[in-house]
């Protein structure tokens, strides 16, 4: 039986601070850039930007980029795990995630150390959009950006990584 596929959301430091959420899918990391990261409240939606896929080893990778293939900054693993697809079309049959990506709607079942339940990525006319499903997980009181900021990896904050 095959092993589920795994998320990381990583919290990168360039330009602009963001969170890079990664979902394997066809063996390659697919990518979206999410400035205010991950919001636990169904009502809001945040702004996701489809980015460049990765191979699968980044999704452990922490450090400073200092060229700019990936954009130089700082980089810690957030959160990392394994996910579920929940993605159905209109016969309620599943839709496999590359085909829901091309689509325009994917929804994933996340199971990490500290984003779980259903989450949406829904295609707009310019981007995508991330929303947290309305479920036992959803929680519009805590902000886990805020309450949960070092890696899953290395313990570190993202300025306590770059300091060195």
């Amino acid at each position: 039986m095959p092993s589920q596929p795994i998320f990381v959301v990583q919290l990168h430091d360039a330009r602009r601070r963001h969170y890079d959420v990664r979902l394997e899918v066809d063996g390659v990391l697919k990518s979206w850039a999410v400035p205010r990261g991950p919001s636990l409240d169904p009502v809001v939606k945040r702004l996701a930007v489809f980015t460049t896929d990765h191979d699968l080893e980044y999704a452990s990778y922490e450090g400073v980029h200092r060229d700019a293939q990936y954009g130089s900054g700082a980089v810690i693993v957030w959160d990392a795990g394994v996910y579920t697809n929940l993605t159905r079309d209109d016969r309620r049959q599943l839709v496999d995630p590359a085909e829901a990506i091309e689509r325009g709607h994917l929804k994933v079942q996340l199971h990490g150390l500290k984003l779980n339940g259903a989450w949406a990525f829904t295609r707009t006319s310019a981007d995508w959009l991330l929303v947290k499903v309305k479920d036992a997980d959803a929680d519009p009181m805590l902000d886990l950006t805020v309450a949960e900021p070092r890696s899953v990896l290395s313990g570190l904050t993202i300025d306590e990584l770059a300091a060195g």
